[in-house]
């Protein structure tokens, strides 16, 4: 589910939530300022609907996108097959593949930006790390989003609150391994405070509700966290450090 931080449903609701959640579209902006990624070879590992290798190649970036293999004993793998409709139209700008962050099954050196959004590199992750040093060409950039967990969001999700905090402390997995922090101060935009209690039920249930019930304006804080790190870790890094 790397297209967003939480599960889609499968109806019509979906799109709506992730026209809510980012509709400033800070995220992909700050990909490519912490990147760059246009008219680069990006790996996207763990892509999902196609929503964030669509950003990308709106930027101007190349795409691999990576789903994860289907699983022992099955013959189709039906987010491979998902991806490759939901893309198609994107023609040669994005190429589908199976793998994951640990076991990309790509050649030595072949990327410049390797992209996670929330589901791959959670600490600790020296393996998957390590994956994306020997894909990255030498002045590559491995950029991973999480949660941040300093928002109005967590009170619909106490429970990212404990683990995302550690991972950002300045003694925490990744700022002890190579890695820069860049905060950014996302929004879920709704029209109005029926659709903001409608979409944040759909996404988080009764902690959705309860959290929607609390609004005074039909918009939720829900900051991110873009770890940033050159290949192997070395130099410094061509962007200003936010630490927490």
């Amino acid at each position: 589910m790397s297209d967003t931080p939480f599960p889609l449903p499968e109806d019509g609701v979906a799109s709506r939530l992730v026209a809510a959640f980012d509709a400033d579209a800070k995220i992909p902006r700050a990909l490519e300022a912490l990147g760059p990624v246009g008219d680069r070879d990006v790996v996207l590992v763990d892509a999902d609907r196609g929503l964030r290798a669509r950003q990308l190649v709106g930027l101007g970036a190349r795409v691999t996108a990576l789903v994860p293999p289907a699983g022992r004993g099955r013959k189709r793998n039906p987010r491979e097959a998902a991806l490759r409709t939901a893309t198609a139209d994107l023609g040669d700008a994005v190429r589908v593949a199976v793998g994951d962050a640990a076991t990309t099954g790509l050649p030595d050196a072949c990327a410049d930006v390797v992209v996670a959004l929330w589901t791959a590199y959670r600490p600790p992750a020296e393996a998957d790390v390590a994956e994306a040093d020997r894909i990255l060409r030498p002045d590559g950039r491995l950029l991973v989003v999480h949660d941040y967990g300093r928002d109005d969001h967590v009170r619909a999700e106490p429970g990212i609150a404990a683990e995302t905090l550690a991972w950002s402390r300045r003694d925490g997995w990744y700022l002890t391994h190579g890695f820069r922090v860049r905060v950014i101060h996302a929004f879920w935009t709704f029209a109005d405070l029926e659709e903001a209690r409608e979409l944040l039920g759909a996404a988080f249930g009764d902690g959705g509700t309860t959290l929607a019930a609390g609004l005074a304006r039909p918009r939720v804080s829900h900051n991110v966290a873009i770890y940033h790190r050159n290949r192997g870790g070395m130099g410094p890094s061509p962007v200003r450090r936010d630490d927490p």
